[in-house]
């Protein structure tokens, strides 16, 4: 199309070239002979002669203008006329003055009515300047007739402004489409979720949908879908008082799945939901306890590490007091040698009551070592 546009305006550039040729050909014949101008002003024929002149050269340049906007139409005009999609000149000079792709809209409007379709160039030549794709738009229109399927021009055109390949919903809608869910493209092939008993499962879905031609505009695309039905797989396994109930009967998931109106909002149509593989996980509930019980052992420990760091404390404490009531213990009896010292100055202590005082220790002293008692003990008060 590039081409045969390039090759248009070749032409047209050519044609003006030759314009420009003949009307300075004719410049330079009046240069060429400066007594023409006085002839013609003495005589009323040669006036008339070189008027008839001017005349046919200005209609020659209307021809070759005009001869140019044939050429660089004809292939396009022809090609429409003998489809039965006639477009007229001035249409054609139109659309080459506003920037549209004739050949373009003509082939488009060329498919339209050998496909028995009522398009209007005008609307065409909109949905063109508009940013559309015309082609994509016609084909899709042909489709959805083919296919009983009712679409307008307006809806699919639309369609193709919103962003969506109007000619894959059609298709979609025609031939329902199998999208896998999770998308295996996009992250992990299962959805993972663990049932009321602690056991994880991992389940792979498919899903079979058809396009919904009229929430195609606002409608939310297959990887809402796709998020809806992972959900609610999980919800469903979650739901489960035991994992073995869903192996027995993966069913369950689908069911459960569909009454939740996944496809509300959305561009499809949930036909079905079919689960392809469900697979067993780890016992999560089981090594949530073990960790919970290994946190439990820790929080033990703690505590009782707390607690004998407190004995041992108090242990030291008791120590230290022990010690502290032996030196008080010493220094009484340090008092002891002192106070017969004073009894023996002051006179109530003579020197037979301490001989026998001596007397006494030692005898106590003696029945201790045959008694079998240590005999390093600390001497008794008032010992040399």
């Amino acid at each position: 199309m590039n081409a045969l546009r390039h090759d248009t305006v070749a032409k047209a550039i050519w044609i003006c070239a030759c314009a420009a040729a003949l009307v300075g050909l004719a410049g330079a014949a009046l240069a060429a002979h400066p007594g023409t101008g006085h002839l013609l002003a003495q005589g009323g024929g040669e006036t008339l002669k070189t008027g008839w002149i001017i005349v046919i050269v200005v209609v020659a340049i209307l021809f070759l203008i005009f001869l140019g906007i044939v050429i660089a139409f004809f292939k396009i005009w022809i090609r429409a006329l003998a489809s039965g999609a006639r477009v007229g000149f001035g249409t054609l000079i139109g659309m080459r003055l506003r920037k549209v792709s004739a050949g373009l809209i003509v082939d488009a409007r060329i498919m339209a009515v050998k496909a028995g379709l009522t398009v209007s160039t005008n609307d065409l030549e909109t949905h063109y300047l508009a940013g559309g794709n015309v082609l994509q738009v016609i084909r899709s229109l042909i489709a959805a007739d083919k296919a009983n399927i009712e679409l307008s021009f307006q809806k699919a055109t639309a369609i193709d402004l919103a962003g969506r390949d109007v000619f894959q919903a059609v298709q979609i809608s025609v031939k329902p489409e199998v999208i896998d869910a999770p998308d295996p493209t996009k992250g992990p092939d299962k959805v993972g979720a663990v049932a009321k008993d602690g056991i994880q499962l991992w389940a792979k879905a498919k899903v079979t949908v058809r396009a919904n031609i009229e929430r195609l505009v606002g409608g939310a695309w297959t990887e809402t879908v796709v998020a809806r039905v992972g959900e609610g797989i999980v919800t469903t396994i979650g739901s489960a008082d035991s994992h073995k109930a869903v192996l027995e009967n993966p069913d369950i998931i689908s069911k459960k799945v569909l009454e939740r109106g996944l496809d509300s909002g959305t561009a499809f149509e949930i036909l079905s939901i079919d689960i392809a593989d469900v697979d067993v996980g780890e016992n999560i509930g089981a090594r949530l306890q073990t960790d919970q019980a290994e946190a439990d052992k820790r929080v033990a420990q703690a505590k009782a590490e707390g607690r004998r760091a407190m004995a041992v404390a108090q242990e030291q404490e008791n120590v230290a007091r022990v010690q502290e009531m032996r030196a008080r213990v010493v220094e009484a009896e340090a008092q002891v040698p002192l106070a017969i010292a004073d009894a023996f100055r002051q006179g109530n202590l003579g020197v037979m009551d301490y001989y026998n005082l001596r007397n006494i220790q030692a005898d106590t002293s003696m029945r201790e070592s045959i008694g079998g008692k240590d005999t390093g003990e600390q001497k008794k008060p008032g010992e040399q």
